[in-house]
């Protein structure tokens, strides 16, 4: 048995004639007829009563009636979720984010987005340091990331470059030099600085120490804070100044003044990584969604490189 013969069937029980149920089908009605004939022999019941004028269902054919509209419509519900899935408007993706990548624009609107375009695909966030999430990419728990470069290198991952996100100094509100409109980075020497482990956030921290060594001295760490919000918070409570990406600027506002820096610019790059060999059309997606957002002073290439 097959779905046209069920399709068959139902123009008849619905047309209860053969001439037009044939025209309804674009056969002819003899063909229509025999395949009727060879489903009931199949079957082993008779699905019409011909002994009137008018043909009409048998208990067995309304009852078969009704189960053949179902299997027809689950037929076709069934193409249309394998389209949509081959589309990517249906199934998962898991994406990972770094926690200062969550206060980044570009990120915030890339989820707005995809959520508004492919409502239907199940999504779950997943916040980590880089480091960790390139491990869950190659294990598979999840399926993009938005990580500060640079990543360990890893074959099978792919990085896009996103953003390129000017650095900021933050120092507390009341300390002498927050009256200032910029501030150049050796004027910061003397300083107690608060910077995150190099474990976690290696292209953050070595952006920082290189500039400082650069403007000629070596930053004086008094604390390492494991979150970037954690050396906001500490540069709020005026244990020390730090250097943060400048979408840090909505935190402790009140209590910590954000300084653009003066002389080279100092950038934290931004980018979204995932399996290069990922089929998944809801993952591609996601993805293209990110790049759309992307800063047009990102040359559009992937990279593996350090922060810049």
């Amino acid at each position: 048995m097959e779905l046209r013969h069920l399709r068959y069937f139902l123009a008849v029980a619905e047309e209860l004639n053969f001439t037009r149920a044939a025209e309804r089908l674009g056969i002819s009605q003899p063909p229509l007829t025999q395949q009727i004939k060879a489903l009931e022999a199949e079957l082993g019941v008779p699905l019409f009563d011909r002994s009137a004028y008018r043909i009409e269902l048998t208990d067995a054919g309304r009852v078969f009636a009704a189960e053949a509209a179902r299997i027809l419509g689950d037929a076709r519900s069934a193409v249309q979720a394998a389209r949509r899935a081959a589309t990517g408007a249906t199934g998962r993706v898991r994406v990972g984010f770094t926690e200062s990548a969550s206060f980044s624009p570009l990120v915030t609107s890339t989820l707005r987005s995809f959520r508004s375009d492919y409502p239907a695909v199940e999504m779950s966030l997943h916040e980590h340091p880089s480091t960790e999430l390139t491990v869950a990419l190659r294990a598979g728990r999840i399926d993009a990331a938005f990580v500060r470069p640079p990543l360990p290198a890893q074959r099978g991952l792919t990085l896009d470059l996103l953003e390129k996100e000017p650095l900021v100094a933050a120092i507390p509100s009341g300390h002498p030099l927050a009256g200032r409109s910029q501030i150049e980075l050796g004027a910061l020497a003397a300083e107690t600085f608060i910077l995150y482990p190099r474990a976690v956030r290696p292209g953050l921290v070595d952006t920082v120490i290189s500039a400082c060594e650069s403007a000629g001295f070596t930053p004086k760490v008094g604390q390492y804070a494991p979150q970037l919000s954690s050396t906001i918070n500490l540069v709020a409570a005026s244990l020390g100044v730090s250097i943060v990406p400048s979408s840090m600027r909505c935190l402790q506002a009140h209590a910590v003044t954000f300084l653009p820096l003066s002389g080279d610019p100092l950038h934290a790059l931004l980018g979204i990584a995932f399996r290069t060999d990922d089929g998944s059309s809801a993952v591609r997606n996601f993805i293209d969604t990110a790049r759309r957002g992307r800063n047009p002073a990102i040359a559009d290439r992937s990279a593996n490189g350090r922060a810049s």
